[in-house]
């Protein structure tokens, strides 16, 4: 493990002291080969009815200085792979805060949510996005399940105007089954 995926994982175990973190590989694809340090770390609950909240190490290196989160409703293998499918599709693109990943199928079973919104870490701020690693700066960006007509919407209206929606619907990001907010 490099010196940064280190302290990267110190940073997100310092952040969620006193929760259950555990660390998972994903062998399938070729993320184990493009990135060996590649892992998710995987945070417990604080309390019941709280989000399971994942977040990749190790894709620094193949995404310019980003690491990914994502919250779910209860534990799930499907957020290690999406994880893994991002980090991969980052080293060939550019992907940054705004931008929008399709992922081909409902993020999770019942979803109608099939695309990721790459934005700030909302649900956590500012003390988990950015960790300082040396002289290198790493950001933790949520991954954010959105529809495909909420990402027409945001194309055409812009970034804010679909946040502004999601503050007025009350966005549950979390729930499968939630309805789009277009």
């Amino acid at each position: 493990m490099s010196d940064v995926s280190e302290a990267l994982e110190h940073h997100v175990r310092r952040f969620f002291r006193g929760r259950t973190v555990d660390a998972f590989t994903w062998a399938a694809g070729p993320i184990s080969e493009q990135s060996p340090d590649f892992r998710v770390l995987r945070v417990a609950p604080a309390a019941r009815g709280d989000l399971w909240t994942y977040l990749s190490i190790g894709g620094w290196a193949a995404t310019s200085g980003l690491e990914f989160v994502l919250c779910t409703e209860s534990a799930a293998a499907r957020a290690v792979e999406l994880l893994a499918m991002t980090v991969y599709y980052q080293s060939s693109r550019t992907l940054g805060l705004g931008h929008t990943l399709p992922i081909g199928e409902p993020w999770l079973p019942g979803s109608t949510c099939d695309h990721l919104l790459i934005s700030l870490p909302y649900p956590f701020g500012p003390d988990l996005q950015t960790c300082h690693v040396g002289d290198r700066h790493v950001d933790f960006l949520w991954l954010l399940p959105i529809t495909e007509s909420e990402r027409a919407f945001k194309v055409a209206s812009g970034l804010e105007a679909l946040e502004s929606r999601f503050d007025q619907a009350e966005l549950r990001y979390w729930q499968p089954d939630r309805p789009s907010v277009i």
